[in-house]
């Protein structure tokens, strides 16, 4: 079967956000095909997709490797959240279905048992997937395409929050799906403001890591809601 270029992407964007592909990682296309088990011809579409989002650069002579983002960048990349992330908050409430508020409601109930369980290892992914749907619930295909890659970017550049915080974030997170369920617009725009307000980033430092060895298989996308 044909793994599509989209699959790819995902697989190479899931390897640099999680750090196993660091910073400054040159990216040949031969040993990314030989990595994800795919021919050179979607992981070229692939990295030309990640280049114009901003995961990968390209140099002449040089070839593509992971993108090296500064600290102005970075911070940035915060300034960016305050701004849209109340945003899609508040059109979640105005538009989200009932289908976007099961998923809510079922990531929260998992997050606050896996933060009062000290299940750390769960913490990160359910909170990029309940923010992921927030931005589906927008159901405006253009904001929700600068959420979901500007909490990706972010999720790449900053360490998690704290462990000892994790049962307030999420209490936190259940207010907010309260006011999206409620349509309460106004509250679900303040809740995540504030939300942000308290948050305390921290930029994630990378290792550099030789990457050779094969994959079994690519990572998939979840499905839109």
């Amino acid at each position: 079967m044909r793994i599509s270029a989209h699959t790819v992407c995902t697989a190479i964007r899931d390897d640099i956000v999680g750090g196993v592909l660091p910073p400054g990682t040159r990216l040949a296309e031969e040993q990314l095909a030989q990595r994800y088990g795919v021919s050179r011809v979607p992981v070229r579409e692939a990295l030309r997709t990640l280049e114009s989002e901003g995961f990968v650069v390209s140099r002449r002579h040089a070839g593509a490797c992971v993108a090296q983002l500064g600290d102005r960048e970075a911070a940035d990349l915060l300034d960016i959240r305050a701004l849209l992330e109340p945003l899609g908050a508040a059109r979640a409430a105005q538009r989200r279905t009932e289908a976007h508020l099961k998923v809510l409601r079922g990531l929260v109930r998992l997050g606050r048992q896996r933060a009062g369980q000290g299940q750390e290892a769960d913490l990160r992914s359910l909170g990029d997937w309940f923010h992921e749907t927030v931005a589906q619930a927008t159901c405006s295909p253009g904001l929700t395409a600068l959420l979901v890659q500007l909490r990706r970017k972010i999720t790449w550049l900053y360490a998690a929050e704290p462990v000892s915080r994790a049962v307030v974030v999420w209490q936190e997170r259940g207010a907010l799906v309260d006011a999206i369920a409620r349509g309460d617009a106004e509250r679900a725009r303040a809740l995540s403001a504030a939300q942000l307000e308290r948050a305390t980033p921290t930029r994630r430092q990378f290792r550099s890591v030789a990457v050779r060895s094969p994959k079994p298989a690519v990572n998939t996308v979840r499905g839109q809601i």
